[in-house]
């Protein structure tokens, strides 16, 4: 028991070395500043720039995706990245001790590797195998380290202190990462990048037609999704924003009282 527990603790030890020069860099506040975004002066310029990117390339390209391949060939694409997310969310259930969840991650990558054609076709989900999302940011919540301030990062987008400490981290568990082709690895990745776009557009669109500030919306929504409770749990939100083709348009945004 003793020898599978000291490699966690020396990865617990080495984040929080990681996380406090980060958090102690982030302390610069205003007056009147959110306690969780001190650095909203900031925060608010990057966003501007990463909207301005997104409005004048990620989501037109992303748009000229979704209307120019089928849909059943996106869902596949989907499928694929998110058996390869499954595969670091194993390790990552493994690291916070999650049992069951560290289980069903395992069977869904062996299912959908198996028999979904290389991850292509999702056969778990409808076996009722869960899948538990997890990354190392969320590993670090779960041992202890705190969120830390909110943190836009260029390009990237919504972060936290310490989701940005855990950024090497999860780059190296990445398997597409581990390619060493560098033109099947670079392609990889601006496929996920395009498909993790594509699916947020029904999401951005909502977010845009909304009457409220966008970058608080997209702040608060981060960070709820982000908090890791006193249990080490994290809420999900699995609203489906997937791109429908027979969808009218947006739906109509509802605000609880």
């Amino acid at each position: 028991m003793k020898t599978t527990e000291q490699p966690v603790q020396h990865l617990r030890k080495a984040a929080l070395c990681l996380f406090l020069p980060l958090a102690l860099g982030a302390c610069a506040t205003g007056p009147n500043a959110d306690p969780r975004d001190p650095l909203e002066p900031y925060n608010r310029t990057i966003s501007k720039f990463n909207d301005a990117v997104d409005d004048n390339i990620a989501r037109p390209v992303a748009q000229g995706y979704v209307n120019v391949v089928p849909s059943p060939i996106r869902t596949g694409v989907s499928n694929f990245f998110g058996n390869l997310s499954d595969m670091w969310s194993t390790v990552n259930n493994l690291l916070q001790g999650k049992g069951q969840a560290t289980t069903d991650s395992f069977f869904r990558v062996a299912t959908n590797s198996v028999f979904g054609i290389g991850g292509l076709i999702d056969v778990a989900t409808p076996m009722g195998i869960a899948r538990h999302k997890q990354d190392f940011g969320l590993t670090l919540g779960h041992w202890g380290v705190p969120t830390g301030p909110y943190f836009v990062l260029p390009l990237l987008g919504p972060s936290t202190i310490r989701d940005t400490a855990a950024l090497p981290v999860d780059s190296w568990g990445n398997p597409i990462g581990q390619i060493n082709d560098i033109p099947w690895r670079n392609s990889l990745t601006g496929g996920r990048i395009l498909d993790a776009r594509a699916r947020l557009l029904n999401a951005t669109d909502l977010l845009n037609t909304a009457a409220l500030d966008r970058y608080l919306l997209t702040r608060d929504a981060y960070l709820q999704l982000r908090t890791v409770g006193k249990n080490g749990e994290v809420q999900y939100d699995n609203t489906d924003y997937s791109v429908d083709d027979s969808a009218p348009g947006p739906a109509p945004v509802t605000v609880a009282p």
